[in-house]
C-alpha cells in the first residue's frame, strides 16, 4: 500500500479482537488524536501456524478485513494487512515512516499478555509509545475485585458486584464514522488473497448475527431448546470485534437479563484466566489434577464423530463438525458426558473445541471445560453428570434437533450406545472420589 507522502508523521491502530470500524475504542483514540492513522492487521505467525490450512476462523477474518478495507477506500486510505511475528512487523514499519505511537485494544489472555509486552518494549526503544484502551468487555479484569483486592473465584457475588457497576456507567457509542478523513491517504489497493497467507478458503457459511427485543425477550424461555434455532449466532462476530459489546449490553439490558448474564459470564472466565493462568493447562482446584481419566482413543474418536450411540450426544458434534457451532445447552452435556461418562480428561475436549470452533475464546472454553469436569472455580460438586436421556425429555422430547443432524437415528446403522449411563455413572463418581482423596 504505497502512501503518497512516505515521510509523514503517522500513528497506527493495530486491530486485532476488533474488525469493525464503530464503536471501536482504540480506533476512536487514534482517530482524535490529531495525527493521520494508518490501519493495520497482522496475521500472527505464532498463532496462525498451528492451525489448519482450510481453518473457518481465517476466512472470516480475510473476509472481515476485505470489507474494512473497502469502507476506508472510501476516505481514500486502506488497511495494511502483514503476516508474521508482530515485533518483526513493527520493526518494519518503524524503519518504513515516522511513527508517533502505536493505539490498539486490550486483550488478557496469557499469550497476547506477552506478545504486547514484547512489542511495547521495542516500541519503547524507539521513543513510540503503544497505547492499549479496554474495548472487547464492559469491565476489565482488574475492575471488579472483591474489597481486600482479590479477584472474585465464585460467579453469584462477581456477577452481584458486576451489576452494581454497571448501573453507574454510560455505554456511549462512539462515532467513528465521522472521522474517517483522518486515515492516511493510501492509494486504494486490495488485500492479499487467502491463498498468500499459507490458507485456503473455506466455503463454510458463518450466518450473520440477529439480535433484536423479540429474541432477547424470549430468551429466557426459548435458550435451551437447540431445535427453535432462535439463537442471536453473535459467538464468532463478538469473538473477533465484528459487533460492540456496549451495543450488545445496551440491548441486554432494556430486553434481557438473562442475556445480560451470559455477558457477565464472558467476562467472569476472562478474569479468572486472567489472574490465574495456570487454568490453561491445569485445573482451578489443583486436586481434581489427581483423578485418573480413562482416554481411551476410540472412545474418543467416537465423540468427536458423534457416533456414541448417544443421541442427543452425537447431534451435538455432528452440528459442530458441520457449522462451526453448537448449541450452549448441547455443549453442557457432550462436555459431561467425555469427561464423566468415557472419562477422558477435559484437556482432550478443550482442544478439539479450539480447534472447531467459529466462537473459540481461550477464556470461555476453559471455564466451561473445567466446568463440565467439575475441575474449576463453580461452587457446584463434582457429581453433577448430565443424563442425555433426560436431557432429550427436557429439551428435545420431539426429537427435532436429534432427526437434523443423526440422519441414521431411526434406523439400524444408528449405533448402540458406548457406555450404559447407570454404569458410566457409577464409575465417574468412584473415580473422581479416589482421585480427590489421594
Amino acid at each position: 500500500m504505497p502512501l503518497r507522502n512516505p515521510q509523514i508523521r503517522l500513528n497506527i491502530f493495530w486491530f486485532r479482537r476488533d474488525l469493525r470500524l464503530t464503536d471501536n475504542t482504540g480506533l476512536y483514540q487514534a482517530l482524535t488524536s490529531g495525527t493521520p492513522v494508518l490501519g493495520l492487521f497482522i496475521f500472527d505467525t505464532d498463532i496462525i501456524d498451528k492451525l489448519h490450512k482450510n481453518d473457518l476462523r481465517i476466512t472470516f477474518i480475510h473476509n472481515n478485513l476485505r470489507l474494512l478495507n473497502l469502507f476506508l477506500h472510501i476516505s481514500g486510505s486502506a488497511i495494511v494487512v502483514k503476516k508474521g511475528k508482530p515485533v518483526d512487523i513493527f520493526k518494519h514499519l518503524a524503519d518504513t515512516f515516522s511513527v508517533e505511537a502505536v493505539y490498539t485494544n486490550e486483550d488478557y489472555e496469557p499469550y497476547a499478555r506477552k506478545r504486547d509486552a514484547e512489542v511495547s518494549v521495542y516500541l519503547k526503544s524507539k521513543g513510540i509509545h503503544l497505547k492499549s484502551h479496554k474495548d472487547q468487555v464492559i469491565f476489565a479484569p482488574h475492575e471488579i475485585l472483591k474489597k481486600d483486592g482479590s479477584p472474585y473465584t465464585v460467579y453469584t457475588p462477581y456477577a452481584r458486584a458486576w451489576l452494581e457497576k454497571f448501573e453507574h456507567i454510560s455505554l456511549d457509542i462512539k462515532p467513528i464514522e465521522l472521522l474517517l478523513d483522518n486515515f492516511v491517504k493510501a492509494t486504494p489497493d486490495k488485500i492479499d488473497e487467502i491463498e498468500d497467507f499459507g490458507f485456503v478458503e473455506n466455503r463454510m457459511p458463518v450466518p450473520d448475527p440477529v439480535l433484536n427485543a423479540r429474541i432477547l425477550q424470549n430468551y429466557a424461555a426459548e435458550r435451551d431448546f437447540p431445535a427453535l434455532q432462535v439463537t442471536s449466532g453473535l459467538g464468532a462476530h463478538l469473538r473477533f470485534g465484528k459487533v460492540s459489546v456496549r451495543n450488545i449490553a445496551k440491548q441486554a439490558k432494556a430486553h434481557s437479563p438473562i442475556f445480560l448474564g451470559e455477558l457477565i459470564w464472558r467476562e467472569f472466565f476472562m478474569q479468572i484466566l486472567y489472574h490465574f493462568p495456570h487454568v490453561a493447562e491445569k485445573s482451578f482446584k489443583p486436586n481434581y489434577d489427581n483423578i485418573e481419566w480413562r482416554n481411551n482413543e476410540s472412545e474418543f474418536v467416537a465423540w468427536c464423530e458423534g457416533r456414541t450411540g448417544y443421541p442427543l450426544v452425537d447431534a451435538g458434534m455432528r452440528e459442530l463438525l458441520a457449522t462451526g457451532t453448537m448449541h450452549n445447552r448441547v455443549r453442557m452435556v457432550v462436555a459431561s458426558f467425555l469427561t464423566k461418562h468415557l472419562l477422558i480428561d477435559w484437556r482432550w475436549g478443550e482442544t478439539f473445541f479450539a480447534e472447531k470452533l467459529m466462537d473459540f475464546e481461550l477464556s470461555a472454553n476453559n471455564g466451561n471445560w473445567q466446568w463440565a469436569a467439575g475441575s474449576g472455580c463453580d461452587a457446584a460438586p463434582y457429581f453433577r453428570i448430565f443424563n442425555p436421556a433426560e436431557q432429550t425429555k427436557k429439551f428435545d422430547k420431539e426429537l427435532a434437533y436429534i432427526r437434523k443432524w443423526v440422519s441414521e437415528f431411526d434406523t439400524f446403522d444408528y449405533p448402540k450406545p458406548i457406555v450404559e449411563h447407570a454404569f458410566a455413572r457409577e464409575r465417574a463418581l468412584l473415580t473422581y472420589k479416589k482421585g480427590l482423596n489421594s
